[in-house]
């Protein structure tokens, strides 16, 4: 079973687009929105069981430039 989480992602000015694209690029994601707000982009994705989730999103979105901050919503079954 996989755990879904969503990432929302602050860029650096003038960067939103190619942080996207480099998302985009990796695959790891379900769905990539960009927002307004504190954050420029929402992220959904699944780690797959096993994977720590902290260590799953430092892997996968480390490194990118223009990525500035990230604030990640963990969700549990509800019913």
């Amino acid at each position: 079973m996989t755990t879904c989480v969503f990432v929302q992602i602050r860029c650096t000015p003038g960067t939103t687009y190619s942080v996207a694209e480099e998302i985009a690029l990796r695959e790891i994601h379900s769905e990539l929105y960009s927002t307004s707000g504190d954050y420029d982009l929402l992220v959904k994705l699944y780690v797959p069981e096993g994977q720590d989730v902290g260590h799953f999103i430092n892997e996968h979105m480390s490194g990118i430039k223009g990525l500035e901050r990230t604030l990640t919503t963990l969700t549990f079954k509800a019913f």
